[in-house]
């Protein structure tokens, strides 16, 4: 699990109750939000208070939770239904679930996380439980999936670490025992703070790193909401990463040409059936840089994210954030005007593996990738 000042998260099952680090106040300030019902979980994803695809799915399995269990307003509203009318109660649950839905587009862990626990639902209404009613089924089964979650992507987080970093290991040809070290660039925040813990990109350098084999990882800044500047770095300085180095978005290229880097690891919101990946704003600019330097780039994502439904990234739905914020982080004029995706989709041509938990899928002789056949393999 993270270190106390790296948690993004405090969940007590036994209320339950839920509290989120502020991450926009990071890293001047620590504050955590209660979040006492589903509005309150909606309100920090769709803000960005939390961000991070496998946290967004995380906090809105777990805000459900409380507000099933815990909140008055709802309590008092299942109080008025019959215990035991499966029907009703699921709708109400249901209609909860598909709110939370609408709180960011593009990351597609969110939408699988409730899907799954549409299932879990459906399998917990059908079986009577030493008498108890629907109601306590349905709430209980919220609350034990949400910690299941929770405890699943730590685990899950450290294979894509280990298996992450075998991977680079072997494609840069550097032996574990040499004492040389990798050179690793990546964008955004991917580490404890987007996750319940260690990471999934960020977690590949903490792996190197505790493998004696990180000599150097580079964030880039990740204009405009600076997730890279604000959140990567104070993980790495917090850390006491070998070589933690910032640079501005566009510096990439120089870094590369001057610097060197050995590999370049990122995450991902959503990662189609050919491998056409979307990612934080500048991560396709880095990857084109990456491909001019032939500095192999991955990308480090749970099995959650992987989108076998949409054939390509063409089909991806990208969120576009208000005119304001690259406005004020910019201090530009008020009255030009904006264009401002969250997201943008980087070809899987442009990618050397693709790491999940149950193993990286390399693309094929043609340069392709076939998710589908991985998915199918490991579900």
């Amino acid at each position: 699990m993270p270190a106390d000042n790296l948690k993004s998260l405090k969940y007590d099952k036994d209320g339950p109750t839920l509290s989120v680090l502020d991450q926009l106040l990071i890293p001047a300030e620590k504050k955590y939000i209660d979040i006492p019902d589903v509005e309150a979980a909606w309100s920090v994803i769709r803000t960005m208070q939390i961000r991070g695809a496998p946290l967004i799915a995380i906090v809105a399995c777990l805000g459900l939770a409380v507000d099933l269990n815990a909140n008055a307003k709802t309590l008092a509203e299942l109080d008025a239904m019959d215990a035991n009318d499966s029907d009703a109660i699921m709708k109400f649950v249901h209609a909860k679930m598909e709110y939370l839905s609408t709180s960011r587009p593009t990351a597609v862990n969110l939408f699988n996380a409730l899907e799954e626990l549409k299932q879990i639902l459906k399998d917990a209404a059908a079986n009577d439980q030493n008498g108890k009613s629907v109601r306590e089924r349905l709430c209980s089964a919220v609350v034990d999936h949400a910690s299941f979650m929770l405890d699943r992507d730590v685990k899950d987080n450290e294979n894509i670490g280990r298996l992450g970093m075998e991977a680079i290991l072997k494609q840069v040809g550097v032996d574990a025992s040499s004492g040389a070290g990798i050179r690793m660039v990546t964008i955004c925040n991917t580490g404890s703070l987007a996750t319940a813990g260690f990471g999934t990109a960020l977690g590949v350098a903490r792996a190197l790193q505790n493998a004696n084999m990180l000599k150097s990882i580079t964030a880039l800044e990740t204009r405009p909401y600076n997730q890279g500047s604000r959140l990567t770095a104070f993980e790495i300085v917090e850390e006491k990463m070998p070589g933690g180095t910032l640079i501005c978005d566009g510096a990439a290229a120089s870094l590369m040409r001057d610097k060197g880097a050995d590999a370049v690891v990122v995450g991902a919101d959503r990662v189609c059936a050919n491998g056409d990946t979307a990612n934080k704003i500048g991560t396709y600019n880095l990857a084109i840089i990456a491909s001019a330097h032939n500095v192999p780039f991955y990308v480090a994502s749970p099995f959650t994210t992987l989108d076998v439904n949409l054939k390509s990234g063409s089909d991806i739905e990208i969120e576009e954030r208000p005119p304001a914020e690259l406005i004020e982080s910019a201090r530009a004029p008020a009255n030009i005007n904006v264009w401002n995706p969250a997201f943008d989709v980087t070809p899987g041509k442009l990618i050397k593996g693709i790491i999940t938990e149950k193993g990286v899928i390399e693309p094929e002789e043609d340069g392709t990738f076939d998710v589908p056949a991985f998915v199918t393999k490991f579900s």
